[in-house]
């Protein structure tokens, strides 16, 4: 099939406007490559000290300078459900390098925070600056300089678009993400969001709201919402650096533990000297940027991906920017309801076909380039297979062909909704973006007065005294990153969607973000430029007409320009401290834009 039209303009306009950066990249990794292996280059002292705890056969294999050596960076703590499983990987991963003459160390921790323990809480604020600093402690773990190759061990919201960020930079090296898995369903997602809404309203005690949370998310892996995790296990996938059909995978299960296994060896496969060579820098190309943004209109992805996926692109050179998503999600349609889109989980997702149907459905519509490089070899079309056990051994068979659950997974020519679940919002308010796949159509259209909040708190307290029982558009604004680190604001999700239930027009702007996990609520999010720098919101007043129109992508405010411009602008409440926000004032002031991927580490910002 060939490739759909928007699909190559995008892609072309995309390689037109990286190209000059993108040429810096590669003769930067092309520069590493020559090198040779790290450790050939190691004087005698820095080999002892880099092998030093290697029992004695490790350290008579790393006499050979042309022995591989994997590196493992690792997001473990047993804190997060979806990390806890990585415990026992390293063990594993040595296990089976050693099977294939390699050796395996454990390069470096990165530090990985929970958003589902830290919503509404200081916490929160620095949760999106945690990505650029695990990909420093990517970098830092890496520039060793000894391995061959790189195993990640990431699963969760910053935390694998930060390892790959700061693997990018380490592009002459073969990378492979190793997922742990999602855990196994719980109290279903419908009835956990009906139990927080009854909390909202004060019909259910704190003691019912804490036992509905304790059932849906109750033992190790990631949580089973389709929101920003399970996004990056897409976008894994169809950035072709997992072994194919490896997101959703239980974990401590054989069939896992085989999958981590096998990494390992494949890592060793295509190090730099084999014919198979695969550098992460050839991986992620225009191409694979393309094929993961497609995906995430598909699939109705975490709207966290408008940020990331622009990170992680610069990260490799190449220059993405929301209208780029905007143009491929009118084009893709979605063919995913998984909750908040829909009532099932990503278990039953998995079982109705997952990524290996909706990655074929992809290809044969022509939506997705096949041309791609894989860690697995053989282009995209590789990850429409899924992994099994046969009698012990693990083996690639074709995925399905036809959905088994059309109330979760539906065929191209079938989908839910025409198009995909993202839109680019635009006008006088500056740009933001929207995910439209979980807001019903009488909701895509808002335009009402503004009630302006400084905090989210504020607009919560309102509705506890009673103040929200008219039409409204909510400017929550001061969240940007330059402002207090663009924390999440799903705490105000049950509070939006009970105002919608009671029938009222109601939508959200703000410079903030709102959690993978939001839907229902109409929120235009990540209003760039925002409040703190020099953004239209810093003027709204109460009573501003604001329209909010997802079907024109319109952000629009109802006042005179010139009456607009003559407004004094809000100030910015003072930073708060404690919690540790303090530490990070640096990175508030070097912050990016959102549309830039509100990031600290690209020199333009720095």
């Amino acid at each position: 099939m060939p490739i759909h039209p928007v699909v190559a303009e995008v892609t072309d306009r995309i390689i037109a406007r990286s190209r000059e950066s993108r040429a810096a990249y590669l003769a930067q990794i092309d520069a590493a490559q020559r090198s040779g292996p790290g450790r050939a280059k190691l004087s005698c002292a820095n080999f002892a000290h880099a092998f030093a705890a290697l029992p004695e056969d490790g350290k008579a294999r790393m006499r050979n300078p042309t022995a591989p050596n994997l590196a493992i960076v690792t997001a473990y703590n047993d804190m997060l459900s979806a990390h806890q499983p990585y415990e026992r990987f390293p063990d594993v991963i040595r296990a089976a390098a050693e099977t294939v003459g390699a050796t395996a160390q454990v390069a470096g921790g990165v530090p990985a925070m929970c958003d589902g323990v830290t919503q509404g809480r200081p916490g929160m604020e620095l949760s999106l600056f945690s990505r650029d600093v695990i990909a420093m402690s990517t970098g830092i773990a890496l520039t060793h300089d000894a391995f061959d190759a790189g195993l990640m061990l990431g699963i969760c919201d910053k935390i694998v678009p930060g390892l790959t960020m700061g693997a990018l930079a380490f592009g002459h090296l073969p990378v492979i993400f190793v997922p742990g898995g999602p855990m196994t369903s719980g109290l279903s997602h419908a009835e956990k969001a009906r139990v927080r809404g009854l909390y909202a309203e004060g019909k259910v005690s704190r003691e019912e709201l804490l036992d509905s949370e304790m059932k849906s998310y109750h033992g190790p892996g990631t949580c089973t919402f389709y929101g920003t995790a399970n996004t990056n296990q897409m976008m894994m996938e169809m950035t072709g650096l997992h072994l194919p059909g490896a997101a959703f995978v239980h974990p401590h299960t054989p069939l896992r533990e085989a999958l981590t296994a096998a990494a390992a060896k494949r890592a060793v496969e295509i190090i730099a000297g084999t014919e198979a060579y695969t550098p992460m820098a050839q991986v992620v190309d225009e191409k694979a940027m393309v094929n993961a943004m497609v995906g995430l209109m598909a699939t109705g992805g975490s709207t966290n991906h408008t940020l990331h996926m622009v990170a992680i692109a610069r990260a490799a050179g190449i220059q993405l920017t929301w209208a780029d998503f905007d143009d491929l999600s009118r084009v893709v349609p979605l063919i995913v309801k998984v909750y908040p889109n829909g009532s099932e989980d990503v278990n039953a997702f998995q079982a109705a076909g997952g990524m290996a149907f909706v990655i074929r459905q992809l290809l044969d519509a022509g939506l997705a380039h096949e041309d791609v490089v894989t860690v697995a070899g053989g282009g995209l079309r590789a990850y429409q297979r899924e992994p099994f056990l046969e009698d012990g051994a693990l083996v690639w068979r074709e995925g399905p062909t036809q959905s088994l659950n059309r109330d979760i997974l539906r065929p191209i020519d079938d989908p839910f909704q025409p198009e995909g679940g993202l839109r680019l919002m635009a006008g006088g308010l500056g740009r933001a973006v929207m995910k439209t796949s979980a807001v019903k159509a009488e909701h895509l259209v808002v335009e009402a007065p503004a009630k302006v909040f400084e905090d989210q708190d504020d607009l919560l307290e309102a509705f506890r005294r009673g103040e929200l029982t008219e039409d409204f558009v909510a400017v929550v604004r001061f969240q940007g990153p330059k402002a207090n680190g663009m924390p999440e604001l799903h705490s105000l999700t049950p509070t939006l969607v009970l105002l919608l239930d009671r029938g009222l027009k109601v939508a959200l702007v703000t410079d903030g973000r709102m959690s993978g996990a939001s839907g229902k609520a109409p929120a235009a999010i990540h209003v760039s430029p925002e409040a703190a720098d020099g953004g239209a919101l810093a003027k709204v007043q109460d009573g501003d007409m604001i329209l909010v129109d997802a079907l024109q992508g319109r952000l629009e405010i109802k006042v005179d320009p010139a009456v607009l411009a003559a407004r004094p602008a809000a100030q910015a409440p003072v930073h708060a401290r404690g919690f540790g926000r303090e530490l990070f004032g640096w990175m508030r002031r070097a912050a990016g834009p959102a549309e830039a991927g509100a990031s600290v580490l690209f020199e333009e910002v720095a």
